[in-house]
């Protein structure tokens, strides 16, 4: 894990690993965002890493 927990990112981030995760295209983000979730290991090739896949399962579960 990356050491960076859910209420670490902006909203922008937030939304764009949420979406991510559940299929959205890299097309519909802001560039300067997906560029810093590269940046912290969270997003690769436009898609989640096992990093920001964690982070987004744990986000969900504490929401429940």
């Amino acid at each position: 894990m990356t050491g960076i927990i859910w209420t670490d990112l902006d909203p922008d981030e937030q939304r764009t690993i949420a979406m991510l995760g559940v299929g959205f295209s890299a097309e519909l983000f802001d560039p300067a965002t997906l560029l810093t979730l590269t940046r912290l290991g969270l997003v690769k090739s436009f898609r989640l890493t096992r990093a920001g896949e964690l982070l987004r399962e744990e986000a969900i579960v504490h929401e429940l």
